[in-house]
């Protein structure tokens, strides 16, 4: 079930809220169990049998918390069942996710291996990853072990962040679990979120989509290098609006029924640097990374040698985590390239501020060529296009800038934070200036946000199935 569909909108959302606030209303232990079966039941709409797969992940986790909190009790360390608990999660990661590609690569060395059909369940890496981040909480002590498995199973599953992130730590949320506290304010700010998620989504994303997927459809032989450059960036823009919108929507949605996640984007194309970018791109996951592998690893602590080869661990690990293809591969150790090249050579330090940006959107841009592609060979017909190489005619590029002209130039304006600096200085204006008028700014937010939903609603109502990047991973 997708969060930009009607059946989500319009039906399964007012059912879950209609329950939570009003049938189980100041029952915490009722809501709790309202919230894990609608999300059990929201994960089962697709694909049914996949319940069960996440169920072995959660009841094997809380086990392993369970473990860890007995060896404790009796005076061990948490390094056995840690460790049991990492073979078994990624173990079932590899089963679903890279079993399929590990064999098709040993049968192109010559090795006769059957090759089965594995079905991906649709957010594994990221429930994978939370369940993961529970054990080592409780491990590193940050948090009490869970002794409900129904509320870890709510914490796992919870449909909110379910199948694309943000990836939450356990830490973050344990508390919230039974004791957090609903709010009109939050309730509002939660819908507005979503509203804007949802428009980023549909009136963005999906627009961008259809320049994408044609330029990427050209790219073996009709791909010209204008129409090369403008699929790039439609593409860069698309991911943008596609990843942070379910972003915003999870974040809304968890502070309706009380939970706060952590933001997991900040305006990622102002930055000036790829290690900047990644303090503001899927925040959630550097995070991850760089709490239980990157840090527990030496981080950049222990000398010039050891800190190489922790990035490099952590970006082949982001690049295999986002999927089984080489084109993941090769992203994630280009990103390794340029962090060290950045960390230890300097790159682009000292720069004009506007070369800099100029430096870290180009490789950025470059990079969702590769995390695009099908194969390492669309992605090099792709960027041989993009430097002239292509035989696509140039009024391709001219056809669809004129049908998507305006999409794009908002595209590019929202992807800064100038909403934010507008909405501030008007505030600042109306409470300085005019005071009496200040009260009707929240009615025009409200109109704002409520126009977008309508023009979403009706985008959705006649539009195609186009489901979220990031569900595939």
């Amino acid at each position: 079930m997708l969060f930009s569909s009607s059946i989500f909108l319009f039906a399964f959302l007012p059912v879950v809220l209609l329950g939570y606030y009003v049938v189980f209303r100041g029952m915490r232990r009722a809501q709790n169990l309202w919230l894990l079966a609608a999300s059990l039941f929201f994960y089962a709409w697709g694909e049914p049998r996949f319940v069960l797969v996440m169920g072995v992940s959660i009841l094997a986790n809380y086990g392993f918390g369970l473990w860890i909190h007995l060896r404790r009790v009796k005076g061990k360390g948490p390094a056995l069942p840690v460790t049991v608990a990492v073979v078994c999660d990624l173990g079932l990661l590899f089963v679903f996710k890279y079993l399929t590609f590990t064999l098709e690569n040993l049968a192109l060395v010559g090795l006769n291996v059957p090759i089965p059909v594995i079905e991906l369940p649709i957010g594994i890496s990221f429930f994978t990853f939370q369940a993961m981040s529970y054990v080592f909480d409780v491990a590193m002590g940050e948090t009490e072990v869970q002794r409900d498995p129904l509320w870890l199973g709510l914490y796992i599953s919870l449909f909110p962040q379910l199948v694309a992130g943000p990836i939450v730590k356990y830490s973050t949320v344990a508390d919230e679990i039974l004791h957090r506290r609903e709010n009109w304010g939050d309730f509002s700010a939660g819908c507005c979120r979503f509203v804007v998620g949802l428009g980023k989504k549909v009136l963005l994303s999906n627009q961008l989509a259809a320049v994408a997927d044609a330029a990427w459809g050209m790219a073996g032989g009709e791909l010209s290098a204008p129409m090369a450059w403008l699929g790039s960036l439609c593409y860069t823009l698309q991911i943008y609006y596609d990843f942070s919108g379910y972003s915003d929507m999870a974040i809304g949605l968890g502070r309706m029924f009380g939970f706060h996640f952590l933001e997991n984007f900040n305006f990622p194309y102002i930055s000036r640097s790829i290690t900047e970018f990644w303090r503001r791109w899927h925040i959630s996951l550097s995070t991850w990374f760089r709490d239980y592998v990157y840090i527990p690893l030496g981080g950049s602590r222990a000398g010039t040698g050891k800190t190489v080869r922790n990035l490099f661990l952590v970006w082949l690990l982001t690049g295999i985590w986002h999927g089984a293809n080489w084109t993941f591969l090769c992203w994630g150790l280009f990103y390794f390239v340029l962090l060290v090249a950045e960390k230890f050579g300097h790159l682009g330090r000292g720069w004009p501020a506007p070369l800099q940006w100029a430096y870290a959107l180009l490789m950025v841009n470059f990079g969702w060529v590769l995390f695009r592609s099908d194969s390492l060979t669309q992605a090099g017909a792709f960027l041989w296009a993009m430097f002239g190489q292509g035989s696509g005619a140039p009024d391709q590029a001219i056809y669809y800038l004129e049908q998507y002209a305006v999409i794009l130039v908002l595209s590019v304006i929202f992807s800064f934070p100038v909403m934010g600096w507008v909405t501030r200085r008007v505030e600042g204006y109306l409470a300085r200036y005019a005071p009496h008028v200040f009260p009707m700014w929240d009615a025009v937010y409200g109109l704002g946000m409520a126009l977008v939903l309508l023009a979403a609603a009706a985008s959705l109502v006649k539009g195609t199935y186009n489901p979220f990047i990031y569900f595939n991973f």
